[in-house]
């Protein structure tokens, strides 16, 4: 392990230079768009006249200020993390400690689950920007995957005096989850929640029961569930299939175009959601954030490419079934639909929650109702009450 160095905590608060505004600004009024076919619709991709009211929008009225000061009201620090044959990176996040004094520390991100109250749970908030990504710095040297992300994550809660903690992910998150969980389960993740529960088909050596019943028909939801994962995977992983092999090559256009990088985020916005509906605010706000990365927008593909060994393995190799408690969340328009009873292979479910609407990004979807499902899990009664010692919760 990388020698731990005294780390100090630095307030932290985003002020991009007018100069890159100004930038920004000009390579939006110098866009050349691409032509259209008559009638295409979203079968090619995102339409033409949604990037062009959205690049109109960014350069004409979008106002960057006002976001920039929305998001600097949540208590945001920097620190450095040393990371075994990475050196140090200096991490951003978000740490929201709850009133309660026995709130259980959390990493994740959603505000409302800090709020104390006798008929819940509250949670102490640490949200990290993952290296790459945001405000985080970018690691320089290739290799960095799940053991590295692990052991910063890790290595960040025990900074903040946080020696037990429970966690929570989607998306990357799920897979950065299962990584913790394999090399710190136990002794300091105490517990964890996803709401992407992308898992393996169950092995009979492994999880024997599970895999004899994977032999006979699937009921009715769960056909329709894997016929939708099918489709995604033939028909809508083009971006992983570059970003996990080539992330340098596509880089270039992200890099340099906003409109390039507005497209390639906007098609997943609105294709991997429950038809949430989007304002242009909502849209720009989050483009933006990867355009004035600290790192810039290329940076935060790379974890494709390292995560997945250049295309020769997925996101969950070197990851292990730990007995951790482990619950899981399913909405109905996550492309990840794999049946329930292959969530077994990712550790100790402890709970499943079945959800009526939401997609892939359900923290932003659905908030209520994520914050509702990880409230069950570790209040009074849940399957996970007091893994932290000391800290159930409740004042």
């Amino acid at each position: 392990m990388a020698a731990d160095k005294p780390s100090v905590e630095q307030p932290f608060t985003i002020s991009i230079p007018q100069a890159e505004i100004d930038l920004l600004n000009q390579k939006l009024g110098l866009a050349r768009f691409p032509d259209e076919l008559e009638g295409a619709g979203w079968n090619y991709g995102v339409p033409l006249e949604d990037i062009r009211r959205l690049t109109a929008h960014w350069k004409d009225s979008f106002d960057w200020r006002a976001a920039e000061a929305d998001i600097n009201l949540l208590p945001m620090f920097t620190r450095d993390i040393a990371v075994d044959g990475f050196g140090t990176l200096n991490i951003h996040y978000v740490h929201k400690r709850s009133e309660v004094a026995k709130a259980i520390p959390l990493l994740f991100l959603l505000p409302l689950l800090t709020a104390g109250s006798p008929d819940h749970p509250s949670f102490h908030i640490v949200a990290a920007s993952l290296p790459g990504f945001g405000f985080s710095e970018t690691p320089k040297k290739p290799g960095f995957a799940g053991r590295q992300y692990a052991e910063l994550m890790n290595k960040l809660m025990l900074s903040l005096g946080y020696d037990e903690y429970v966690y929570q992910g989607g998306d990357w998150g799920h897979a950065v989850g299962a990584h913790l969980a394999t090399h710190f389960g136990r002794k300091h993740l105490k517990a964890w929640q996803s709401n992407m529960p992308l898992s393996d088909k169950p092995k009979f050596f492994s999880h024997p029961i599970a895999s004899i019943r994977n032999i006979f028909p699937h009921d009715k939801t769960t056909r329709e569930g894997l016929q939708v994962t099918a489709d995604f995977l033939s028909k809508g992983c083009g971006y992983m299939a570059e970003q996990k092999t080539k992330p340098q090559t596509l880089g270039y256009s992200l890099a340099d175009s906003p409109v390039g990088l507005l497209a390639w985020i906007y098609e997943k916005l609105v294709t991997w959601t429950d038809s949430y509906p989007w304002t242009d605010d909502e849209v720009l706000e989050w483009v933006s954030i990867y355009w004035f990365s600290r790192a810039g927008p290329a940076a935060s593909i790379r974890i494709y490419y390292e995560m997945m060994g250049g295309g020769s393995k997925d996101r969950l190799s070197g990851t292990k079934w730990m007995s951790i408690p482990l619950g899981l969340s399913y909405f109905p328009r996550e492309h990840w639909r794999l049946p329930k009873s292959w969530g077994i292979t990712l550790g100790k479910v402890v709970i499943r929650s079945q959800h009526d609407k939401g997609g892939h990004f359900a923290a932003f979807e659905q908030p209520e109702a994520l914050a509702g499902d990880v409230r069950k899990m570790f209040g009074k009664g849940g399957p996970a009450y007091g893994v932290v010692a000391g800290k159930d919760g409740y004042a």
